[in-house]
């Protein structure tokens, strides 16, 4: 059997009902990207198991995939959220152990990046509290935004919401982030102290 390789993932997926070895084009196109955000989210311990949870529920849910969505990514990362929930006790640790070993490591000694690393160092941890402390949607939309870079678009398909509730609530995040965070551009205030 031939793969298209010029088929979209929208149309292996309908394929793929009749045809289920199909399917693994999907999965040859998206699981290292998947896997990448499942490991940030949950480190190495888990990322290969939720990966392939992710996929085998894509896999049993095909039939119920929104063929108007062309690229399978944000459906993917839809199931790729919700299978990190049900891990969320780990990535809460995950968070906790971060922002231990943010605020005890030592600074590098670096002449280019000085600046960058002394300021990121001391915003570590209280970075990583900041965002283990968000509610856990939002927490959620800011990872899939930052870390999977998706677009709002995206991040509105994978969280099965809308994009004006997508950039409502990534205003609203960053706003309390940067409120926690001292409410300015540190970087500035570095500037500012010298």
């Amino acid at each position: 059997m031939a793969i298209d390789t010029q088929a979209s993932d929208a149309e292996l997926i309908a394929r793929s009902l009749a045809e289920p070895d199909l399917f693994t084009a999907v999965f040859d196109r998206h699981s290292a990207e998947i896997l990448r955000y499942v490991y940030a989210r949950l480190g190495p311990e888990l990322a290969e198991d939720v990966t392939a949870e992710t996929f085998l529920a894509a896999f049993q849910g095909r039939r119920r995939y929104d063929g108007a969505w062309s690229d399978a990514r944000p459906w993917l990362y839809g199931i790729a959220v919700r299978q990190i929930r049900r891990h969320r006790r780990v990535e809460a640790r995950r968070l906790r152990l971060l922002q231990s070993a943010l605020a005890d490591g030592p600074a590098e000694d670096h002449s280019d990046r000085v600046a960058e690393r002394v300021t990121a160092q001391r915003l570590g941890p209280r970075l990583a509290a900041a965002v283990a402390a968000l509610p856990r949607q939002d927490r959620e939309l800011l990872l899939l935004v930052a870390w999977a870079e998706l677009g709002y678009g995206e991040a509105a398909a994978a969280l099965d919401t809308t994009t004006s509730a997508v950039k409502a609530r990534l205003h609203r995040i960053r706003v309390r982030l940067r409120h926690e965070l001292g409410g300015d551009n540190p970087m500035s205030r570095e500037k500012d102290d010298e």
